[in-house]
């Protein structure tokens, strides 16, 4: 079993979620996270003065699968986060070992 977090613009969320569902996948956690990697934020105006904002906001989803999943749930959410643009975010894909299902103590791939 995989982990693979994403981590994409927040208007891409939507696409993304969607898209997944289409394969097959339900089931996933979302946390609102701030950062930034080569795009080093951006200045803004506000009453007249520049100030820096080096942390943008960005949607970090994580998403527990089979091995066998995992290159189709890299390619949809690449094809479905994508906007050609600094900033469109990175997947990380971890290895997981185990995983139990509270109320029913199922494991591993029941669980999910």
């Amino acid at each position: 079993m995989k982990r693979v977090e994403a981590v994409i613009k927040p208007f891409k969320l939507e696409d993304v979620k969607d898209a997944l569902a289409e394969i097959g996948i339900t089931g996933m956690t979302v946390s609102e996270v701030k950062g930034y990697g080569r795009q080093k934020g951006h200045s803004e105006l506000y009453r007249g003065a520049e100030y820096v904002v080096d942390f943008l906001p960005k949607i970090k989803m994580e998403i527990v699968v089979d091995d066998e999943n995992v290159e189709q749930v890299i390619k949809t959410i690449v094809e479905a986060a994508r906007t050609g643009k600094i900033g469109d975010g990175k997947i990380f894909v971890s290895d997981i070992e185990k995983i139990i299902r509270i109320r029913t103590g199922e494991t591993d791939s029941e669980a999910i």
